[in-house]
């Protein structure tokens, strides 16, 4: 779909998110706030006065959209397009690995035991012993 050829009125049907999804799609190239808002002002024919006074709720729109992501440069993109990394520092893999070391093998131990025993079923008695059966007869009586 091409967002720049659509009618102004299917336009104002969408969000402002999902019409900066589609600019960045189609552009395939990041863009700053103002500029990405700019272009949906210019398809909206939204006056200069009123964009500025609705930037700071498309801006916010943007970052809890989990659609895009604000890169280094302080422009938009699409999430899809970029890979994102999981960086553990030396600290964090430290403290990672306290964590799992924390649990003394003792205390694992009595825990597996204690997960037996509970299904542990040593004694004699039959605990179907006591129940009993009911049918449709014996309720109506």
């Amino acid at each position: 779909m091409n967002i720049r050829k659509m009618p102004k009125e299917e336009l104002e049907l969408m969000s402002y998110a999902d019409i900066a999804y589609e600019i960045l799609k189609q552009d395939k190239q990041a863009k700053a706030t103002p500029d990405l808002f700019g272009d949906i002002c210019k398809m909206l024919e939204i006056d200069e006065d009123t964009m500025y006074e609705m930037i700071g709720d498309f801006y916010t729109a943007l970052t809890t959209d989990k659609r895009f992501i604000l890169l280094d440069d302080a422009k938009w993109d699409l999430k899809e397009n970029h890979v994102v990394k999981t960086i553990i520092e030396e600290d964090e893999e430290e403290d990672l690995n306290q964590e799992q070391e924390e649990i003394p093998e003792e205390a694992e131990d009595d825990a597996v035991m204690s997960k037996e025993e509970d299904y542990d079923d040593d004694d004699d008695s039959d605990d179907l012993d006591d129940l009993e059966i009911i049918t449709e007869e014996d309720l109506e009586e």
